[in-house]
């Protein structure tokens, strides 16, 4: 009997993948009639990431012709959301709205449930932003410059991020270790407690995308004093650069991005991609995302998987080559 169940078994994997091939097309074919399609927000309500996918949420419900629900899932600088996404079924019900802590997160935390790589599929890149590091509008810092003074005291600067192991996070901790600035971090649980804190004074500095910090300037409750790419953000014309103010080809941009479950269908993916890139296009999204101070990228799945994929080598890098270390 044994002899006659091992002689089975190659025909019976054979017929298994066959009936997931043939599953495959129908369920792509049935997409997205079945179920809500559930985008999973990667960081706490208020912050840049939930905006985007609320952005998203109403035209994409229109243009599918299915509910699109924004489902907040934070904590740890994103990885608890994605890897709720990750173990989804692959069956395009399911997306996250991720920001740059993803190709951050691989160098930071050992222990991730997933692979970056290989459990997700990437499905768009919505667009980038510079960071700003900024400050309460009745601080003591007036300039960057003030900044660098007090950070090279005994006593240091503290300063505010969305969580540990965020680009904000290692940007800083990058400037402090390059020009020997005493930069003490304090990690939130996202961009709205960290806005929150940073416009009530609690906390000296707070770095984070222009899309978090610009409302705050715009009501001069807060005061920008860098940005942290290599061009001025044509949103706050009158920031300075890092590499403006002493840091030569210092250049670290906020992102976010829309991923899957590595399974997902590509049918099913490039239809997404299809329907998100739309969206992006239309004039109120379009000057909604620009008001933010979001470049919009889009383009194809491949387009956002050589950007992901560029990210994460970058900053392992710079995690590797500096020690950093999570919080």
């Amino acid at each position: 009997m044994k002899m006659k169940i091992r002689a089975l078994a190659p025909l019976i994997a054979i017929s298994a993948a066959l009936m997931l091939a043939c599953a495959q097309p129908a369920l792509a074919q049935a997409w997205p009639s079945k179920q809500v399609i559930k985008l999973v927000a990667v960081f706490p309500p208020g912050g840049s990431v939930d905006q985007v996918a609320r952005l998203l949420e109403q035209p994409l419900s229109h243009q599918l012709g299915q509910t699109v629900i924004v489902e907040n899932k934070g904590g740890a600088s994103g990885a608890i959301g994605t890897a709720a996404v990750a173990a989804a079924a692959p069956d395009g019900y399911t997306f996250a709205v991720v920001f740059d802590t993803h190709g951050v997160n691989p160098s930071l935390m050992p222990n991730l449930t997933y692979d970056s790589r290989k459990d997700l599929a990437p499905v768009v890149l919505i667009g980038t932003a510079p960071m700003v590091l900024a400050t309460n509008s009745n601080s003591e810092f007036k300039t960057f410059a003030d900044v660098v003074a007090a950070a090279k005291t005994k006593k240091g600067v503290s300063y505010g991020t969305i969580g540990s192991g965020s680009l904000g996070h290692l940007a800083m901790e990058l400037l402090g270790k390059s020009a020997g600035l005493d930069f003490q971090h304090i990690p939130y649980k996202g961009g709205g407690p960290l806005m929150n804190d940073a416009v009530a004074g609690h906390v000296p500095l707070a770095i984070g995308s222009v899309f978090l910090v610009k409302p705050h300037v715009d009501s001069k409750r807060m005061r920008p004093l860098v940005v942290t790419t290599s061009k001025r953000s044509p949103d706050l014309p009158d920031v300075p650069t890092l590499a403006e103010s002493g840091f030569a080809g210092f250049d670290a941009p906020a992102w976010w991005a829309v991923l899957a479950p590595a399974k997902t269908p590509p049918e099913i993916i490039k239809r997404m991609n299809e329907e998100i890139n739309k969206v992006m296009r239309m004039p109120d999204t379009a000057k909604r995302l620009d008001a933010q101070g979001i470049d919009v990228v889009g383009g194809t799945p491949e387009v956002a998987r050589a950007f992901i994929d560029r990210q994460m080598n970058i900053w392992a890098k710079v995690v590797k080559d500096n020690n950093i270390q999570a919080d």
